[in-house]
């Protein structure tokens, strides 16, 4: 399992939260409102934003990889999902 405790994030936090909560809300108007504060929805959202998609700020990478993180395979959204179930079937 992989300790976050090592990464630093550089630079004005705040406009991170608010490019992400702005993901999310306009992610909510399309699908009428998260109607649980544990909505899945959210967790996906994260999982994109800082896995997948990538960011100009960051010069084209995501902040994953920015950190050092590398998802391999041709799609990465399906490494995701198997390392999460391989890890949780542990």
């Amino acid at each position: 399992m992989l300790s976050t405790s090592h990464i630093h994030l550089r630079g004005d936090m705040n406009n991170k939260m608010e490019r992400l909560n702005e993901e999310i809300r306009d992610r909510e108007k399309v699908v009428r409102g998260i109607k649980k504060i544990d909505s899945v929805l959210i967790d996906g959202y994260q999982m994109y934003h800082n896995y997948l998609r990538p960011h100009m700020a960051l010069d084209g990478m995501t902040p994953a990889d920015k950190c050092g993180i590398k998802i391999e395979g041709n799609n990465k959204w399906m490494t995701i999902i198997q390392n999460a179930n391989r890890v949780e079937h542990q």
